[in-house]
């Protein structure tokens, strides 16, 4: 994440007007994309790396596209985010690339999605794609109001998501997964006890927010 805030490429008002993706074959939508991105080029920049899932089809949606770091990535004014076998891993580096994100809507989750808005820190699309074109043209039209949701994206970001609030989520969540063990764990031949922390004043607070919709159930 450190990394990604020092490459977010150049100044708004010179990233490429297209919309960017690259990834393998893990997902049907994936493919309808590099269909669709294909026919209009001058809107789209989309390719498929690598085909796995789909390898018998390569001649459809293929040819394969060269390899892009991803750091430029961050070229291009404008990121598509489609899920893979599971929420595409992706998404919080995107968020950081001072590029407006435009987030297919899904039904996989991290633990931080419950804070991301919609038309404050990404741009939503049908996970048919039929309205991604639509808010596209918005996005090209509204320059300034897409430039808004890319910044309020990064400070987001940065604000929430640094590897220190990664960390900090990760203890509170291995600290209440334990209390639901039912049984102690046992120190076998040649094992060490490690001693643990036995309360939670680590100085870690990862109250986060709530939202009114859409609830979810985590740990």
């Amino acid at each position: 994440m450190l990394t990604v805030q020092a490459n977010t490429g150049p100044k708004w008002q010179d990233k490429i007007p297209k919309a960017f993706w690259r990834g393998r074959d893990s997902r049907q939508e994936r493919l309808d994309f590099v269909v669709m991105a294909r026919k209009k080029p001058e809107l789209y920049d989309a390719a498929l790396t690598n085909f796995f899932f789909f390898p018998y089809d390569e001649n459809k949606y293929g040819p394969k596209g060269s390899h892009v770091s991803f750091y430029d990535f961050f070229k291009y004014k404008y990121q598509i985010t489609i899920d893979g076998t599971v929420a595409a891993y992706r998404l919080p580096y995107l968020l950081a690339g001072d590029s407006v994100v435009f987030k297919m809507d899904s039904e996989y989750y991290e633990h931080f999605y419950k804070e991301l808005e919609p038309w404050i820190h990404y741009i939503p699309f049908k996970k048919d794609l039929s309205d991604l074109e639509k808010h596209l043209d918005w996005a090209i039209a509204n320059d300034k109001e897409a430039e808004k949701i890319a910044l309020q994206a990064r400070e987001y970001v940065r604000a929430r998501l640094s590897p220190e609030h990664i960390f900090c989520y990760y203890y509170v969540l291995l600290q209440k997964f334990a209390k639901l063990q039912k049984t102690k764990p046992k120190k076998h031949d040649g094992m060490e006890f490690i001693a643990q922390p036995q309360d939670d004043k680590s100085g870690c607070d990862c109250k986060r927010k709530k939202r009114k919709s859409k609830k979810h159930d985590e740990l």
